[in-house]
């Protein structure tokens, strides 16, 4: 594996690695010093051309603990704004040396772009409305080390699936791993491609199943993993209302008491409190938004560690 670039193109065995890397990687995280130094020597560009984080610094953080040398490059303030093209800076990234390039880009398939004009590896750190695969696998990790388990489990995706390139990257990666995904929300924010795959009237089909009742789905699911409404992705309305929609799709209190009692709550982050999660919901001991955050570290380290150390 040279890039990383969709949970597509994880097979079960090549996933299961990166998992179990970055659970010998989180031990670091005991540790007084915190680094190891794999990759000493590396250089990982951060290359943003939309605003984030988490997602960034997760990914500096990662390739610092492996003693890496890292460059934070935003499009604002750059050449970019000036009017430089993607394959300009990929250019200039290869003669500065970049031995792996993070990417997030508007653009959906911009890192698939990317990777051929590189020599380096290129990670998939979100791209449009496509794909996020390291949000995949540290959601995969979570829901291990909190459940023991991944295949067999039933996996609710709630809210705005349309925008969602983490709601597409878990559907795979949760696929290969043997879980049963649903995507629940209102009919406005399933794309019709998913819908079009789903198992319906006796049919069945080669996607997770879609439900449009969230209060339905919550009695039988071992997660459930609330998405942002992405507002600034919207030109048009797709609900109601902010109020009918949280009545509707958004996680209560009195919603939440009715999951089995294992199950746990996730979301990717940043949450719009109040619309897709309350706050009682987001805060209780159910919740893994934190744990979330730390895995990604982990799991971000495991992807930088395979990719560059040549393990995989």
């Amino acid at each position: 594996m040279k890039h990383l670039l969709s949970a597509a193109d994880l097979d079960a065995a090549t996933a299961t690695l990166v998992l179990d890397t970055a659970a010998e990687m989180a031990t670091l995280a005991g540790r007084e010093v915190k680094k190891l130094p794999t990759l000493r020597g590396r250089t990982v560009v951060n290359l943003f051309y939309e605003d984030s984080t988490r997602t960034r610094i997760s990914f500096e953080a990662a390739a610092k603990r492996l003693s890496a040398d890292v460059i934070n490059f935003s499009a604002k303030g750059s050449s970019v704004s000036k009017g430089e093209s993607l394959k300009d800076t990929a250019l200039t990234l290869q003669a500065m040396g970049a031995d792996a390039v993070v990417i997030r880009h508007p653009a959906s398939g911009a890192p698939h772009r990317l990777a051929t004009w590189v020599e380096g590896s290129v990670l998939n750190a979100g791209d449009g409305t496509h794909e996020h695969p390291t949000q995949a696998l540290l959601d995969a990790y979570t829901m291990r080390s909190r459940l023991g388990r991944l295949a067999g489990l039933s996996v609710a995706i709630v809210g705005d699936v349309l925008h969602s390139r983490v709601a597409r990257s878990n559907a795979h990666l949760l696929a290969t791993l043997g879980a049963k995904v649903t995507l629940v929300g209102p009919p406005t924010l399933i794309p019709t491609d998913l819908r079009a795959a789903a198992p319906h009237e006796g049919v069945r089909g080669t996607g997770p199943e879609v439900s449009y009742d969230l209060d339905a789905v919550l009695p039988d699911a071992d997660v459930v993993m609330m998405l942002r409404v992405q507002r600034e992705r919207m030109a048009a309305s797709y609900f109601p209302s902010a109020r009918e929609y949280a009545r509707r799709y958004g996680l209560d209190g009195p919603r939440m008491r009715r999951l089995p009692d294992h199950a746990i709550v996730m979301h990717p982050g940043p949450m719009n409190r109040g619309m897709e999660i309350a706050p009682e919901v987001a805060d209780s001991a159910r919740s893994t938004i934190v744990e979330q955050v730390a895995n990604g570290v982990s799991v971000r380290m495991a992807v930088l560690y395979l990719l560059l150390g040549g393990k995989a």
